[in-house]
């Protein structure tokens, strides 16, 4: 048995079928100076020729998955359209550099860029980015694409790593499973996999050198599980959970518009994540019930200066009357030593996660972070809009962030700029300091959300990209558990909402734990709003409340994880 990411739900079972993406080579030569014209002339051929059957792979997937996931590609003509990225690229080229050895170095810049971060959405662009790069090489030189609309029925796709490109003329019908070595949760491999409604598990070690074509393979989409050459007792029985799967879904489908209830009656809220405003449109469609964390780190990113106050202003009102009235939670620009955006003069550090970074960076270029904060307050007027400060770590920064609030109101009162003059400013609470100190920041906050996945990672100081320590990188460690307790009781001591919009909000494992401490709100992806809801709809207070006591009283998070695991399979 080998183990990977579950991404996508389901039991596939079916034959593998290996992709390789190999490298676009080409030949680094010089372009004569009266050639250079005619090079670039090339160039923005492949570029439109790159756009033209772009548009027409989005056209196939809105026909075949859906309008939000032909967005996916879709951002690759805005990307290699962008005029900076475009404009580096030529510049190279009247050097005398080739097309290829222009866009080669100019992508692999933004590939860099994005890897950099430590945030799988960011982290995502630079697949993006590296699937532009080998398409636009391709076409450069000639090279045909791959073409996945030809394989045979009960197919498991196993690649290294799945690119939207790759996606748009597969037949859905065919395809049994899909297989990575890359890939996390969020990844546009996952994304694409849950839309398409294909069993995947993704970042599985050497995969692609484990498996060979046309093996039997069995993938479990919803433990992460994969089992080559699978004995006719394991097909039978995997074939049951497959039929059991069905019916599940089936089930969660009856949650589609219902309010989200405990078993007892007692109110909870299904809230999304998203990190642009066509992510709100999928919130909607998905049926969230409203917007705990709106990142919006993408508005700064892929740019040579920083975002209008206006640009900003049209993205978060686009948002705010999207969700016609429901809460929309957004989190200020949180950036660091670990992100690569020249005109922001982010410096490198040696430890970027420890460091200059997020409320701190922001109240040290405070004109920068004001025109956010004017943007976000502009919006408030066109929906129920909240300010998220992320990284607390005292009381001062929340003073600080609300003294700008206060400020910026009474230049809008005289100038006579409508706002929401009770709109709630809140923590983002990730760092033990924050934790600790839960009592005293509640009666300076009007909300609080828990970031489960920084608050895991400082709690246990285990970087959670780092595979020599992921055994601590897990929520169900006695430390975690009462800080997050913690958090909770003091929030609702001072009647302040408090939510989480890190993966434990999904976790079923966590779910009665935290309807017994209290939580209000619960964010996670669009595509896990039912199946939380249904998971929250389970559980009585007094039941909650019993498993809680047991998980707070053991002493190790093996024995934590064993206990929630026989608890959620009964």
């Amino acid at each position: 048995m080998l183990k990977g990411i579950p991404v996508s739900d389901g039991i596939g079972i079916g034959h593998v079928r290996i992709i390789k993406n190999k490298d676009v080579k080409f030949e680094d030569k010089a372009i004569p100076e009266n050639e250079i014209d005619n090079e670039l002339e090339r160039f923005h051929d492949a570029v439109k020729v790159f756009c033209d059957r772009t548009d027409k792979m989005a056209k196939e997937m809105e026909k075949s998955v859906n309008p939000k996931e032909a967005e996916i590609i879709k951002g690759h003509i805005q990307m290699i359209s962008d005029p900076f990225m475009i404009s580096q690229i030529d510049d190279q080229i009247k050097t005398g550099v080739c097309a290829e050895k222009a866009a080669a170095t100019t992508l692999d810049q933004f590939i860099e860029m994005f890897s950099s971060v430590d945030d799988e959405l960011t982290q995502q662009r630079a697949t993006d980015v590296s699937d532009i790069k080998k398409r636009l090489l391709r076409i450069l030189l000639g090279i045909e694409e791959i073409d996945l609309g030809t394989l045979p029925p009960d197919t498991v796709i196993v690649t290294k790593e799945l690119t939207p490109s790759m996606t748009t003329e597969i037949k859905k019908e065919n395809i049994a499973g899909i297989i990575t070595e890359k890939g996390g949760i969020t990844s546009h491999s996952a994304i694409l996999s849950r839309a398409l409604e294909i069993p995947a598990v993704l970042s599985v070690p050497e995969i692609t050198k484990i498996l060979r074509d046309g093996d039997m393979v069995i993938i479990d989409g919803r433990e992460g599980d994969v089992l080559p050459d699978p004995s006719d007792n394991d097909i039978r029985n995997y074939e049951k959970s497959k039929a059991d799967f069905i019916k599940e879904k089936e089930y969660l489908d009856t949650f589609i518009g219902k309010d989200t209830v405990t078993a007892d009656g007692y109110r909870k809220e299904v809230f999304c994540n998203i990190g642009n405003p066509k992510d709100g449109v999928t919130a909607v469609k998905k049926d969230g019930e409203g917007i705990g964390l709106f990142r919006t780190e993408f508005l700064f990113m892929d740019k040579d200066s920083a975002p209008s106050e206006e640009d900003q202003f049209n993205a978060y009102k686009k948002v705010a009357e999207t969700l016609g009235g429901r809460t929309v939670i957004i989190r200020t620009l949180d950036v660091g030593g670990d992100k690569d955006i020249p005109y922001l003069d982010l410096k490198k550090e040696d430890n970027p996660f420890l460091g200059y970074r997020a409320v701190r960076y922001c109240l040290g270029h405070k004109d920068l972070y004001k025109v956010q904060l004017r943007a976000i307050l502009k919006a408030s007027a066109y929906g129920k809009i909240w300010i998220m400060i992320p990284m607390v770590t005292n009381v001062y920064e929340i003073r600080q962030v609300r003294g700008m609030v206060e400020r910026i109101k009474t230049k809008f009162d005289a100038e006579g700029i409508p706002y929401d003059k009770d709109i709630k400013i809140g923590a983002m609470i990730e760092t033990p300091a924050a934790s600790l100190i839960a009592d005293i920041l509640a009666k300076e906050c009007d909300f609080f959300s828990i970031g489960t996945n920084d608050l895991i990672q400082y709690t246990m100081a285990a970087d959670r990209g780092n595979a020599d320590v992921a055994y601590l990188y897990k929520p169900y460690f006695p430390a975690v558990l009462r800080s997050i307790k913690n958090i909770i009781e003091c929030g609702k001591k001072e009647g302040l909402v408090v939510g989480m919009c890190g993966e434990g909000a999904r976790d079923p494992m966590l779910i009665p734990l935290l309807i017994a401490f209290g939580l209000d709100e619960f964010s996670v992806s669009p595509t896990s709003v039912l199946a939380a809801r249904s998971c929250i709809s389970r559980w009585s207070m007094n039941e909650a409340r019993e498993v809680a006591d047991k998980a707070l009283s053991l002493p190790t998070y093996i024995e934590v994880e064993e206990y929630l695991k026989s608890i959620v399979r009964k």
